[in-house]
């Protein structure tokens, strides 16, 4: 099995990441903590199969690639600088805070002045995905505490990627520093990033509109994955900075071109996947025994990076005019180290500043950081309740005006509203001008945006993926309306929703007629087929213009949704109330059509056939084996000698004769009768 060791490996590690991270949800913690500890069971310190480090690891350089490609992707200038007065001063300080304690704790332990340095470096920077993920799943990713951290991690972020630059400088075998080897490498990095910038802003956006116009979806993916890895590999081949830089750079330039969302989503999967390798090659690296022998030292570093910055970032709010709130959420949501950590670790023991136990170190505390955190976030409000019984401390830590309550402890008796959509914007602007309290949770930030300037309370996150539902107050809320454009997430939400509010009236849309009776069982009282709806719609004019009752008409109508929306019930009211809608118009008339042998309509749908949109003749029956088949769903195929009964007015008749005249062959009999 020599020739296929590389997906052994693949296999393996997926497998086991697989299922430690659904035993990380199912115990409530994140999944980078179920693929840490996947890498520490296949790794070599454990019994049973052992990966291949060093190929698991050059899979892993792709995971940097790609996290730090998403980084630069989704780099905002203007997001700094609206949290600008928080991000900047408080990322920078704390920065050089930790630093300084991780350094002074490595000399307790005997640790050389730059394995100091770089655990300092390391723990000092907070993982961005597992804020944006704790931030999402307790409803505070657009508030403006969560904005202000997310500031705060882009400075962080930003200082990561100049410290891989610099880190190569540390690695000096003289006694005396060497500036001309920081200036050379720092002149290295600006040159390759104003070539990249200034070369690619132009050139990449272009190249991406033109493979877009070649209307390949997977040539645009092609392209993307090229532009990522190439600019990558080149900024190390060409100008010797690390491979983070080069897609983190890249990342930037490709943000200019108007296709950026698009690039995102298509580039995300890749991300994920050779992330989930990223995070498993850090854990086989984790040796247990050095875990196990050095437990008292993982404890301080751990309390280090939990309890020491975020204590430090409220020292901070003291001095700092931030608002309470916000430093509780920074406090919390940023105690803790994870990617960055190990990409600064990763290159420390490239250049042999670390040794691989205390590697280990770092990996372990960023392990049990991460699965703190969640905790740590839990803690806001009771921190928050327990400060403000003191109301010197508070007024000295809280020296803003009071900052608004969260959104889903200021609002009750509303209608929450899953989706901002084509629907669910219809929706808020009618509870707007009906004056009804309404909530909408939407995963889209340009849409999310859009709200805030309309003053709309809003949760940002995907309903379907994460926590954020929780935090919607749906125990208090009058009803739930789901309104995502696809049937899987609609059904996630639907259930969800009815394990926290049993008793909640939920309506949801429904993308096909498969998708109703699943989301009636997932507890849904009324599902919309929006499809089905602009069909009566439609068939709803026509009868009018033709003179048809309006009472038969919606009898007609409502008969034929419990048809749709009740897949079990007999369907004799629909055919007899048919009847009685062609008889309640005695000038009305009902053209019907024979299909015989090879007639080109027979094997087609009804929907395929089109012959509505085609000619303007509407089916509203058919004729099979003496038997009527009132309001023909679209799915049904046309067979030999079926009778279809249409209506139109004299135009749209004439004009469905003529197009089966003309399709139809010689020996077809074409026959007409009314």
């Amino acid at each position: 099995m020599q020739e296929v060791t590389l997906l052994i490996n693949i296999v393996v590690a997926l497998v086991v990441a697989f299922i430690g991270g659904i035993v990380a949800r199912r115990v409530g913690l994140p999944t980078i903590v179920g693929y840490l500890l996947a890498g520490i069971v296949i790794g070599p310190f454990t019994p049973g199969f052992v990966g291949d480090t060093e190929t698991i690891s050059q899979l892993a350089e792709l995971g940097v690639i790609f996290l730090m490609f998403g980084v630069g992707l989704h780099f905002s200038l203007d997001d700094l600088w609206k949290a600008r007065s928080v991000a900047i001063p408080g990322a920078l300080g704390r920065m050089g805070i930790t630093i300084l304690l991780g350094f002074g704790f490595s000399q307790l332990w005997g640790w050389t002045i730059t394995s100091g340095i770089v655990i300092g470096l390391a723990i000092s920077i907070a993982s961005t995905v597992v804020l944006l993920r704790n931030l999402t799943d307790n409803g505070l990713l657009n508030t403006p505490h969560g904005k202000a951290a997310i500031g705060w991690v882009i400075v962080e972020d930003l200082a990561t990627v100049l410290i891989l630059v610099l880190m190569p400088t540390l690695v000096n075998t003289s006694n005396r520093f060497d500036w001309a080897g920081l200036g050379f490498t720092l002149l290295k990095a600006a040159g390759f990033v104003l070539v990249a910038y200034f070369a690619g802003k132009r050139l990449i956006p272009w190249i991406l509109l033109r493979i877009a116009h070649t209307r390949s979806r997977e040539l645009f993916i092609l392209a993307v994955l090229a532009i990522a890895l190439g600019i990558a590999l080149g900024a190390a081949e060409l100008f010797g900075v690390s491979l983070a830089l080069g897609a983190f750079i890249a990342g930037v330039v490709v943000n200019e071109s108007p296709l950026s969302h698009q690039v995102g989503a298509d580039v995300l999967p890749f991300q994920e996947v050779f992330a989930v390798l990223f995070f498993v090659s850090i854990g086989m690296l984790v040796n247990p025994d050095y875990v196990f022998n050095n437990i008292s030292t993982i404890l301080a570093l751990t309390a280090l990076i939990v309890l020491g910055k975020a204590l430090v970032t409220i020292l901070m709010g003291f001095l700092l005019p931030w608002p309470a709130r916000t430093t509780l959420v920074l406090a919390a949501a940023l105690s803790q180290i994870g990617e960055f950590s190990f990409i600064l670790g990763q290159e420390g023991l490239a250049l042999g500043l670390l040794d691989r136990d205390q590697y280990s170190l770092i990996l372990t505390g960023a392990l049990l950081s991460i699965t703190v955190n969640p905790l740590m976030l839990r803690l806001i409000n009771p921190a928050e309740t327990w400060l403000q019984k003191l109301p010197a401390l508070w007024r000295l830590l809280d020296r803003h005006r009071p900052a608004p309550l969260p959104v889903d402890e200021s609002i009750e008796g509303h209608v929450a509203i899953v989706g901002y959509g084509r629907v669910g914007s219809h929706i808020v602007n009618l509870l707007g001008q009906m004056s009804i309290p309404h909530l909408v949770i939407e995963s889209d930030a340009e849409r999310i945006e859009e709200l805030n300037r309309r003053g709309v309370p809003s949760l940002y996150g995907d309903a379907s993926n994460s926590e954020v539902l929780t935090h919607a107050g749906l125990d208090r809320a009058r009803a739930l309306v789901v309104a995502g454009p696809t049937d899987a997430g609609s059904q996630l939400v639907v259930a969800a929703a009815r394990d926290i509010s049993p008793d909640l009236p939920i309506i949801a849309r429904a993308e096909t007629e498969e998708g109703i009776d699943q989301l009636v069982q997932l507890g849904a009282q009324d599902v919309i087929h929006p499809e089905l709806e602009g069909g009566l719609e439609i068939v709803r004019h026509t009868l009018l213009k033709l003179g048809f009752p309006v009472a038969e008409i919606i009898r007609y109508m409502d008969a034929v949704r419990h048809d749709h929306y009740d897949t079990q019930i007999n369907t004799q009211e629909e055919h007899r109330l048919l009847h009685d809608l062609i008889n309640a118009s005695g000038h009305i008339e009902v053209t019907w059509l024979r299909l015989g042998t090879g007639n080109p309509l027979i094997g087609q749908t009804i929907a395929s056939a089109n012959l509505r949109a085609r000619t303007g003749a509407s089916i509203v029956a058919i004729m099979r084996n003496k038997q009527l088949i009132a309001n023909p769903k679209s799915v049904i195929r046309f067979e030999t000698d079926d009778h279809i009964g249409m209506i139109g007015d004299d135009e749209q008749i004439e004009a469905a004769k003529h197009l089966l005249a003309e399709s139809a062959s010689d020996d077809v009999g074409v026959e007409w009768e009314t």
